[in-house]
């Protein structure tokens, strides 16, 4: 496991901690970082729970694509968290996320669960269709009415229109139960998308043994 010596700051504000295997978020980089810390990166580990954010007050982007959180995914309030993908996870209950996520992130504007079965993407789903993917688009408009790009496309006019009319009647409907994650690609066959705009992502690959912090 990591310590604080192997952590290089350079007064940012901006913390990787990729590729770790990592299966909670090591109390370091909260005790050390999470007072200043405006995006962090825990991306390839095997996080299952991320309660250590809870000292991460003052975040803004958290990415945590390829891990194994699930529907019982808790986040502390991070009132100003406006970026967040949760890219090839094990979430399956699209409605309970959205509903959670309303309430402990109000500034949020971009989200991306591409990789994840609560996602129908063609992607991951091959039995589900551009109107499956439209439908959801939808329902999670409907519940998050404040976002401006969701998975790999920017929201529109008339898709929010459309959200506020028609969508509290687009819930997707769950997976069955034991449902194969094989679908959103095996460790070997990583996804081939690039989710959030260029801006809103580092160039930093997303494997790493150090962990870093990058001056913004």
């Amino acid at each position: 496991m990591a310590n604080n010596e192997s952590l290089v700051a350079l007064n940012g504000t901006q913390i990787s901690y990729i590729g770790h295997d990592c299966k909670e978020i090591p109390e370091f980089l909260g005790e050390t970082y999470g007072q200043f810390a405006r995006r962090l990166d825990l991306s390839f580990n095997q996080l299952r729970s991320l309660a250590g954010l809870k000292m991460f007050t003052e975040l803004e982007e958290l990415i945590v694509d390829n891990n194994l959180l699930g529907n019982d995914l808790q986040l502390p309030r991070l009132p100003n968290l406006h970026t967040l993908t949760l890219n090839k996870n094990h979430l399956t209950d699209i409605e309970a996320l959205l509903e959670h996520l309303a309430d402990v992130t109000p500034s949020l504007e971009y989200l991306s669960l591409l990789g994840n079965e609560a996602c129908p993407n063609q992607l991951v789903s091959p039995d589900k269709d551009e109107d499956d993917y439209q439908r959801y688009r939808y329902f999670v408009l409907y519940k998050l009415p404040q976002l401006k790009f969701l998975d790999t496309r920017k929201v529109t006019k008339r898709e929010v229109m459309e959200a506020q009319e028609r969508g509290a009647f687009m819930k997707v409907v769950k997976p069955k139960p034991e449902a194969s994650l094989n679908e959103a690609g095996s460790e070997g066959h990583p996804l081939p998308y690039s989710p959030l705009p260029q801006g809103s992502r580092d160039p930093m690959t997303h494997k790493g043994k150090d962990p870093t912090v990058i001056q913004k």
